[in-house]
């Protein structure tokens, strides 16, 4: 069997380097708000740019973090609205609507499958406050044209960068293009932790202080509490355990663009569409997944099932048309919908032989 993603094989290559982190965590009695988070966080905003990095507990806390924090600052206010792609994974939009702000959904671009920056502005309202981009896939979700858009309507850009971290827009990486971002270190991730973390960067000191205060029960002094929290701590282990896979990467999302070009420039089946690079960029995408569209979605996975490789289907049912957003079942987006009925992820991770993929490419062409 092809595994989709071996994570016992990816982790394995750490193994002696996690352990001994872990040894010495657990030796040292400390086991949150230590010194392994604090290095870590010193690390990470170092890697991506930023002046600041801010742990919390997974993802989708960091978007929460960062919109909790906006409002605290007084830059919005229960209602108002937050432009978001129809075609993400809910955490995105549930970001939003846990603020009690509004997730104003707009249609991807049906070559990324990112959020169409050319259909944002007829979107924007007196109540709009933020565009909030997803750098969905691992490729980039960002423009001269949206910084230039945000600029002209005072919009905060907040990137969901869960998928993209080392992902780059000329000299910057994702997770330092706009205003702040969110981070998952969810274990099937590029940087995945051995459980669930998350961080935020960003440029914005007093953002900075607010988002740790709030993550910390909203207090920064222990038993003073300036703003109703949250409990949204990354802990020494997982802090340790991410340090030592920041090292490696750049390693592993370089291994993921060479499968992905094995992929792009070896499928070759008219039934098939293989995903494109929008600026043309190698670096612009780090390949979290490989997903590529067919109207031939469940024979083709069924197929690929028999001859011992596992795909998955990213995501199925699109954040509109679930249960917990009755409100928007009846929305119609047409690109969205035909996406979550079209796309299937192939495997990739940077632990695949190329024997692994030659198997998938022969298999995907005879199809």
């Amino acid at each position: 069997m092809i595994k989709f993603l071996d994570l016992q094989k990816i982790n394995a290559q750490y193994a002696d380097e996690l352990a001994n982190v872990a040894k010495k965590v657990i030796d040292s009695g400390w086991y949150l708000q230590g010194n392994y988070v604090k290095e870590f966080e010193k690390n990470l905003s170092e890697y991506i740019g930023a002046k600041y990095a801010i742990s919390c507990a997974n993802g989708l806390d960091a978007l929460r973090l960062i919109l909790r924090s906006y409002m605290e600052m007084g830059f919005m206010e229960e209602g108002d609205e937050v432009i978001v792609p129809a075609n993400t994974y809910i955490a995105s939009v549930l970001a939003i609507s846990d603020n009690r702000l509004t997730p104003v959904l707009v249609e991807p671009s049906i070559n990324s499958y990112n959020l169409d920056i050319s259909k944002i502005e007829e979107h924007i309202t007196k109540r709009t406050r933020a565009i909030l981009v997803v750098h969905l896939y691992g490729q980039v979700c960002f423009s001269d044209e949206l910084k230039a858009l945000a600029d002209n309507y005072k919009l905060k850009v907040i990137e969901d960068n869960a998928q993209a971290i080392g992902a780059r827009y000329g000299d910057l990486l994702s997770g330092n293009l706009g205003d702040a971002a969110g981070f998952s270190f969810y274990p099937g991730k590029n940087m995945g932790a051995l459980g669930d973390s998350g961080a935020v960067t960003t440029n914005d000191k007093e953002l900075a202080r607010i988002i740790r205060s709030i993550a910390n029960y909203g207090s920064e002094v222990k038993y003073k509490n300036e703003f109703r929290g949250l409990n949204s701590r990354m802990d020494e282990i997982q802090a340790g355990f991410l340090d030592i896979k920041l090292k490696y990467i750049d390693k592993e999302n370089e291994i993921r663009r060479q499968i992905a070009k094995l992929y792009r420039n070896n499928i070759k089946n008219s039934k098939i569409v293989n995903p494109e690079l929008i600026n043309k960029d190698e670096n612009s995408h780090v390949w979290h997944l490989y997903v590529i569209r067919t109207k031939h979605r469940k024979s083709l996975q069924q197929y690929l099932k028999e001859n011992d490789v596992h795909t998955i289907i990213h995501y199925p049912i699109p954040p509109h048309k679930q249960e917990c957003y009755k409100e928007y079942n009846k929305l119609s987006f047409h690109i969205t919908e035909s996406l979550a009925d079209e796309l299937l992820s192939l495997p990739i991770s940077p632990v695949m032989t190329e024997q692994e993929v030659n198997k998938v490419i022969e298999l995907v062409n005879k199809f």
